[in-house]
């Protein structure tokens, strides 16, 4: 089956990272997967939040949003939707699970992910960049004597897969992503799974299909780890 753009069906949409893209954050990316692009940006703090005083631990946390012009409809700028919420949340929990909190002491780690365009896997995307500002930033840290060591547990990426007439398809471009049948975002840390939503949107999927499903983001999110590996070792 070809698809939509030509792709196979196990074939991610070409990725390009851009390592640096912004000057004053302590780490940042422009991350483009397919015609999805997302700035992602990582600041560093002092202090975390309140209930985390005295605990010697450190925090980090994301937020999400698109431009207004970002999709085929104009956005708010202000407006902060209850799936924005959602999107954020996950971020923020995909990144934690890659880093030893008690070793960033009493520091926050804030990450921005800003979708400057938006043709699907969005928060996907937005996982997958963040991780490498996110490392940057801690690597920043380390070299400024602020911490010991990298606090890095693991490597964190995303992606997406869905099912259309028993097809599963990786990576899913928007056009896609409305037409699927059963749709997964899938997060892993090295080869543990951090976080797998799953929806059926128009219908039901088998234990067989499931692990179709996460075998197939397994191997997207193998290959997307390597890009960032290679963007990190250059």
């Amino acid at each position: 089956m070809r698809r939509l753009d030509g792709r196979a069906n196990d074939e991610l949409r070409p990725v390009e990272i851009v390592r640096g893209f912004l000057k004053h954050p302590a780490g940042s990316v422009l991350i483009k997967t397919g015609d999805t692009q997302v700035i992602c940006a990582a600041t560093i703090e002092e202090g975390v939040p309140g209930w985390l005083n005295g605990s010697g631990e450190g925090w980090v946390t994301a937020e999400y949003g698109m431009l207004p012009a970002a999709g085929n409809e104009r956005n708010s700028r202000h407006r902060i939707s209850g799936r924005t919420y959602e999107i954020q949340r996950l971020i923020g929990r995909s990144l934690r699970a890659a880093v030893d909190l008690a070793l960033l002491s009493d520091f926050t780690i804030r990450v921005d992910c800003d979708v400057i365009q938006a043709d699907g896997g969005t928060r996907t995307a937005s996982i997958t960049g963040a991780y490498i500002a996110l490392h940057d930033a801690l690597q920043s840290m380390v070299d400024d004597d602020l911490l010991v060591k990298l606090p890095i547990r693991g490597q964190v990426a995303a992606v997406s897969v869905g099912l259309a007439d028993g097809e599963t398809l990786l990576d899913l471009c928007y056009e896609e992503d409305v037409a699927v049948d059963v749709d997964f975002n899938v997060v892993m840390m090295n080869d543990s799974y951090v976080e797998v939503q799953g929806t059926a949107e128009g219908a039901t999927f088998s234990h067989e299909q499931l692990d179709k499903i996460l075998s197939l983001a397994r191997k997207g999110i193998g290959e997307l780890m390597d890009h960032q590996r290679r963007v990190l070792e250059s």
